[in-house]
């Protein structure tokens, strides 16, 4: 049977990381290793404060099933004894590694997957600030194919104008994280046509988010902060065009896997975030990316250092993980 280990990690990021919610400059994550003799798995989550989540609480939470997990819990078991969240997260997926490195077997083939992961583009986000400052971080970063830029504050269109500006071949997702307001958003999308965004994320709060019902959005919305598993789906089909889906919000690959199949079930487009992390937090979501109509797994690039080994990336295009990462 494994033994389990947990670990809080720091990991500082290049500059600063602000959403309409805050700034912070390091990634603190609890890292999950499952040894077994001459094989081990791992798994990484990232504590999400909006939904009451810290260090302390996901460390508690693994902790409260450890001897579970020592004794043989199964990824299904593990559904019901933990609540969607980042301690079920690094669990699930330490589970999944270590169930690879038994047999030999990819993870990708565990799943039930069609085919070997490919590489696929991420965007590369910039983190909210003034429009001058916006302006001078999307002109470094203009090269790259997509950029999701933070917004959710008053002089978002100046920022917009911007980044359009130093970026104009860039294709945009603009994310508001809840910071919008349902009163106003209508006339506010007829004002963000200028920009040629190609998808807004969770432009109100999850909890007001029904004014979207029938509004006709002339640029696709994507739900964010108001999706979490497979069981919101049915709801969020009658009011976004688009899922983003995170490992730390399913509460691992396991769920993930059942919230892309739900999402398409019910026609809506898949996105695939993250929170920002090593590039352990990001291996499992390369699984789910593939096919993905957006990726957004770029948490290591905005770190000042990635753990080792880490994920490959050439410029934008990230490579799947080689099993000594994850998998």
């Amino acid at each position: 049977m494994p033994d389990l280990s947990v670990e809080i990690e720091s990991w500082p990021i290049a500059g600063s990381f602000t959403i309409s919610r805050g700034a912070k400059t390091a990634a603190d994550v609890v890292t999950v290793t499952l040894k077994d003799g001459a094989h081990q798995g791992r798994g990484e989550c990232v504590p999400y404060r909006h939904y009451g989540e810290t260090l302390a609480i996901v460390t508690r939470q693994i902790g409260a099933v450890a001897d579970a997990v020592q004794e043989g819990l199964s990824r299904n078991d593990l559904l019901r004894l933990l609540p969607p969240g980042a301690a079920r997260n690094a669990l699930d997926c330490a589970i999944w590694d270590l169930e690879a490195k038994w047999g030999g077997t990819p993870v990708w083939q565990l799943a039930g997957l069609e085919r070997e992961p490919a590489p696929v583009t991420t965007a590369y986000t910039l983190s909210l600030g003034t429009p001058d400052e916006m302006f001078e971080a999307a002109k470094k970063a203009a090269h790259r194919p997509l950029l999701k830029v933070k917004l959710g504050q008053q002089g978002d269109l100046e920022r917009l104008a911007a980044i359009r500006e130093a970026a104009p071949d860039a294709k945009l997702i603009a994310d508001a994280n809840e910071g919008w307001r349902p009163e106003t958003l209508e006339t506010f999308l007829s004002d963000l046509l200028p920009f040629r965004l190609s998808l807004i994320e969770q432009p109100v709060p999850a909890k007001e988010d029904s004014c979207l019902a029938g509004l006709q959005s002339p640029i696709p919305l994507c739900a964010d902060e108001s999706c979490h598993t497979s069981k919101d789906m049915e709801r969020l089909a009658g009011l976004y065009d688009v899922v983003n889906i995170k490992l730390d919000k399913t509460g691992g690959l396991t769920e993930a896997l059942r919230a892309v199949k739900r999402a398409r079930e019910q026609g809506l487009a898949i996105m695939v975030g993250c929170m920002v992390g090593t590039s352990l937090a990001m291996a499992p979501a390369v699984l789910i990316a593939q096919g993905a109509a957006f990726v957004d797994l770029d948490g290591p690039l905005l770190l000042a250092k990635d753990r080792e080994p880490g994920l490959h990336y050439e410029g934008s295009l990230l490579h799947p993980p080689e099993p000594q990462l994850w998998g």
